[in-house]
C-alpha cells in the first residue's frame, strides 16, 4: 500500500514497537514520528498522512490538546486518530472519542488488535475519500455545461453576483459581455442539430482560448454565452470582445461544413456605473447592448454608454 502513518508518543521505545508491528503487516509505505502533539502538528503542516496513532499522556501537548488543535484545521479534520490509552482509563477513552478520536487501543497493546483497528480506520478513510471525490465530481458536473465543457448558467450567475458585489464595494472595474451566435437556427435547419452542436463546441473552445486565465466564460443558454471580465475597464473590454468577434468570424470548418461562415454579436456593459445598483440592472444593460448589435446588422460589438 502507499498509505502513510504518523505515530505520536513521547517514548521512543513505544514508537519503535508500534512501527515494528505495522512494518511487518505491510500496510504503510511511509512512517512519521513525533514526541508530542506540538511536534506532530508541525510535521502535519509539511506531510499528509492517512492515519494517526496518538498516545494520550505526553509532555508539551497531550493527546486531548492535540485532538482539539487538529480539528481546528479543515484539511486535517477527516484524518482518523487512534488513541493509545491505559487499561483503566475509561473516562479518558470516552473524552477522547468525544473530542474526535476515531478509535482507541489499550496499552500494552495486542499486535493483532492494533492491526485490525488500523485496517478498519484505513478502510473507512478510503471509503470517505472516494465519497468526497464522487461528491466533488457531481458538484463539478452540476456546474458544467455537458456539451461545451464550459461553466453553466448556474455557475455564472453565482460568479457574477460575487464579482458585482466586490466591484461595488471596492470600486473595482468589471465588464460583462453577452455573446450570441448569429443565425444559429439556420445552421441547425440546414446542416442538422449534430452539426449545430459541433459549431457550438468549436466556438466555445475558440472563446475560451482567446480569453485571459482569470476571465469566466459560460454557456448561458442555447447559442448564447456569457463572459465575465474582472478588473477590466470598458476600453479594454471592447478590445477583448472585438478580438473574440474577429476570431470567430475567421473560423473554418471541415467536411460537410466547409462552406459555413459564422459570426457572433456581442453586448457589453462595464462598471462602475453609478446608476447600476443591482446585478439584474447590470445584466439588462449587456442584454440591451446585444439587442442593439443584432438590430444594427449583427457580427458586431455594441456597448452601454452612460
Amino acid at each position: 500500500m502507499n498509505a502513510s502513518i504518523l505515530i505520536i508518543d513521547d517514548s521512543a521505545v513505544a514508537r519503535e514497537m508500534l512501527r515494528d508491528v505495522l512494518e511487518r503487516c505491510g500496510l504503510f509505505a511511509s512512517f512519521f514520528e513525533a514526541g508530542n502533539g506540538r511536534e506532530a502538528l508541525a510535521l502535519l503542516a509539511e506531510h499528509a498522512v492517512d492515519i494517526i496513532l496518538c498516545d494520550l499522556n505526553m509532555p508539551g501537548m497531550d493527546g486531548f490538546q492535540f485532538l482539539t488543535e487538529l480539528k481546528k484545521q479543515q484539511k486535517l479534520q477527516e484524518t482518523p486518530v487512534i488513541m493509545l490509552t491505559g487499561a483503566e482509563d475509561r473516562d479518558q477513552k470516552i473524552t477522547g472519542l468525544e473530542k474526535g478520536a476515531s478509535d482507541y487501543v489499550t496499552k500494552p497493546f495486542d499486535p493483532g488488535e492494533l492491526i485490525a483497528r488500523v485496517k478498519v480506520q484505513l478502510k473507512i478513510k478510503s471509503l470517505q475519500d472516494r465519497l468526497r471525490e464522487s461528491n466533488r465530481m457531481l458538484e463539478q458536473l452540476s456546474l458544467t455545461d455537458p456539451l461545451t465543457g464550459l461553466a453553466n448558467r448556474r455557475f455564472f450567475v453565482d460568479a457574477l453576483d460575487k464579482a458585482f458585489k466586490r466591484s461595488r464595494q471596492d470600486e473595482i472595474p468589471l465588464a460583462l459581455a453577452i455573446v450570441d451566435l448569429d443565425y444559429f437556427k439556420l445552421v441547425n435547419d440546414t446542416y442538422g442539430h449534430q452539426a449545430g452542436d459541433d459549431v457550438l463546441i468549436k466556438v466555445a473552445n475558440l472563446l475560451r482560448q482567446n480569453l485571459r486565465p482569470f476571465d469566466i466564460i459560460a454557456r448561458y443558454g442555447g447559442e448564447e454565452f456569457a463572459v465575465l471580465l474582472p478588473h477590466t475597464e470598458l476600453q479594454t473590454a471592447l478590445a477583448i470582445t472585438e478580438r473574440l468577434r474577429f476570431r470567430v468570424s475567421k473560423v473554418s470548418f471541415s467536411d460537410d461544413l466547409t462552406d459555413l461562415n459564422i459570426s457572433i454579436s456581442i453586448g457589453l456593459a462595464a462598471l462602475p456605473l453609478p446608476h447600476v445598483t443591482t446585478v439584474d440592472q447590470f445584466m439588462r444593460l449587456a442584454d440591451d447592448s446585444l439587442y442593439q448589435a443584432k438590430h444594427n446588422g449583427r457580427n458586431r460589438v455594441e456597448f452601454h454608454q452612460p
